[in-house]
């Protein structure tokens, strides 16, 4: 049985990631990449799905881990009443290769340690043929399936039980270096890593980049680990954003709204790039873009809202029989029919996202401007169309407010582009579709009576995706109608002070009904708190909020209230930059009142001057 979500800590090489237990077993592991088939599955089932445990044989008094500053090193202390040790785990950053890396070191005393290795390729459908490889390099294990192959190095292995295990003890000073390496199973096994090596340039590069960003002055430490983890999900060699490392990790424990997150969705990389760009990180903005015009290349009509790593187009969902699912929360799913679904929002976020590239000093090209053209001319022709909104609805097309605004703000971003940067378009076509949109959300999406704008054009409830309208200039923050609206959602969708994301026992989604508070949706209330002058209300949310990160910093999608847990795929792209803009509105909520309290003082010390010089 995996642990509780919050009990992983991912690792990870830029390329793929590897959830790691606080017990010392990596129970989820995808090679080479972040979608490719699991190799380790328990996270989404039991150990005979495969897992690779390192950890102590004895009692255990007390367990710690943390991450090495600024980086994705793990570190795991236990205590034992024999001594103490540390496994270090890491995937090495740069080399080229596969390979992730446990070590073992002695702290105190001597510990017996065990080590059980069962893999299972192809999510476990695959049992892989095993040998014993002779060399010069130690001990070795070669498993291989299919395409897929491995070697472990490090204490020998024998099989016991459809798996592989050995003991050993370590000393204080002692150093135990265990390593997997993955290559393609035609080919031979690459040469061994070398552990001090690997951990000295993985640490170097992740210290490299982190120092890059532009520190917060409150939530310091959240937002950085956020903006680290945002990096950990992007592929170094295509630019894509994942939005998460795993797949059917359940919203609801026992049903059936489990979804892999192990692609890029435009939508969560556009605001991912919008938060690095607004914390210093200028160098991903074009590497992003190289990705976008690689992606959505050829006809606007094909665009789609999520792509693979690299931009693959197909993403065929299928439901797999050989992973029964986390705790038994079934399907498991992998790859995600939503890419053929039309969602009308995309194009506000991409537009909005390159808006932020241009105003932070990144240059156009001679291929990003015409993509954006080639997306608006698409949207000239197309945003009457009806979607599936933000929250991927598998019910009815509907007109969805959240979608329509969006559509509003990526013919603001034209215009912008072209009065403040002297980018070439057909502005006053644009400026007049603007200013439809702007109109028809005023007579259909909102209802005067209540004071609030609604989930879609006719409809009675609410969504959260709402709270974004003042966050992309729609309207301000303190306008009534906005105001209205977060009272509206207030009412509707909180539940035990977080937000839902929308009402799911309605008709909408056409889902079963239930789900936790999406955790994004809460960090948007604190966002607009924050930007209307609910200074402490934004504090207070804040503070609760970044409680749930796990003791490593990571957040998931979202968060069962009742049983104290997170809930959803892990770690959630758009959950940490949600946290991060939060973080940022509260920053500049706070600059905003000192800003007038210096204005307050500096007229009230003019006031006590003028008063003397006329005594």
């Amino acid at each position: 049985m995996p642990l509780k979500i919050e009990d992983y800590a991912l690792i990870g090489d830029c390329h793929t990631a590897a959830m790691v237990g606080n017990d010392g077993s990596i129970d989820w592991l995808c090679l080479p990449r972040f979608d490719s088939p699991s190799m380790f599955g328990a996270l989404l089932g039991d150990k005979d799905h495969g897992r690779w445990l390192v950890a102590p044989a004895g009692d255990v008094l007390e367990t710690s881990r943390r991450y090495l500053e600024d980086t994705f090193i793990l570190v795991t202390r236990w205590v034992t009443t024999t001594g103490e040790v540390e496994v270090t785990d890491f995937m090495p950053y740069g080399d080229r290769r596969a390979d992730l890396i446990r070590q073992v070191r002695g702290i105190s005393g001597s510990v017996e340690m065990t080590q059980e290795l069962r893999i299972r390729f192809g999510y476990a459908e695959a049992m892989p043929w095993v040998r014993q490889q002779p060399g010069n390099d130690g001990h070795a294990l070669v498993a291989a399936a299919g395409p897929d192959a491995i070697i472990v190095r490090g204490p020998k292995l024998s099989a016991v039980d459809h798996a592989h295990a050995s003991h050993f003890v370590v000393d204080e000073g002692d150093t135990v270096d265990i390593s997997l390496t993955w290559y393609p199973s035609h080919r031979e096994p690459p040469p061994a890593p070398s552990a001090e090596r690997g951990l000295k340039n993985t640490m170097r590069w992740w210290h490299d980049w982190a120092k890059s960003s532009d520190p917060s002055p409150e939530y310091r430490e959240e937002v950085h680990r956020s903006l680290l983890v945002l990096r950990a999900l992007t592929h170094e060699d295509t630019g894509g954003i994942v939005a998460a490392a795993t797949t059917s990790l359940p919203e609801q424990f026992g049903g059936s709204r489990n979804w892999d997150y192990r692609y890029v969705w435009l939508r969560d990389a556009s605001l991912t790039l919008h938060v690095l760009l607004d914390h210093g990180f200028r160098g991903e903005a074009p590497a992003w873009r190289g990705w976008l015009l690689r992606a959505v290349a050829g006809d606007p009509a094909d665009i789609q809202i999520m792509y693979g790593p690299a931009g693959e187009r197909s993403l065929i969902e299928r439901e797999l029989k050989s992973l029964p699912g986390y705790n038994g929360a079934s399907p498991v799913r992998v790859g995600n029919d939503a890419f053929r679904q039309y969602q009308g929002d995309i194009f506000g976020e991409v537009m909005i996202a390159l808006q932020a590239a241009r105003q932070s000093g990144i240059a156009e090209t001679e291929f990003s401007w015409p993509l954006q053209r080639a997306l608006m001319s698409f949207l000239e022709e197309n945003w009457q169309r009806p979607d599936n909104g933000i929250w991927e609805i598998r019910g009815p097309l509907r007109k969805f407010t959240h979608s329509r605004v969006m559509i509003w703000a990526a013919f603001d971003c034209a215009v912008r582009a072209v009065h403040e940067f002297g980018l070439d378009g057909p502005v006053e076509r644009w400026e007049s579709l603007r200013d439809q949109v702007h109109d028809e959300i005023e007579a259909h999406g909102f209802d005067s009576e209540r004071n609030t704008y609604t989930q879609y054009y006719g409809g009675d409830g609410v969504d959260a995706s709402l709270l974004q309208l003042s966050q992309v200039g729609y309207l301000d923050a303190n306008d009534p109608r906005m105001l209205g609206t977060v009272a509206a959602i207030e009412q509707e969708l909180l539940r035990d002070g977080l937000l839902l994301r929308y009402r799911t026992a309605t008709e909408v989604d056409g889902l079963p009904p239930g789900e936790h508070p999406f955790l994004a949706c809460s960090f948007w209330l604190v966002d607009q708190y924050a930007r209307s002058g609910r200074l402490d209300d934004a504090t207070a949310l804040m503070d609760r909020l970044v409680a749930f990160r796990n003791d490593v910093g990571l957040l998931s999608e979202e968060y069962d209230i009742g049983n104290k847990r997170q809930a959803g795929n892990t770690p959630q792209a758009l959950t940490h930059l949600a946290l991060v803009k939060a973080a940022d509105a509260i920053v500049a909520a706070r600059s905003r009142i000192e800003g007038r309290m210096t204005v307050l003082d500096a007229q009230s010390t003019v006031l006590a001057d003028t008063a003397g010089t006329q005594n």
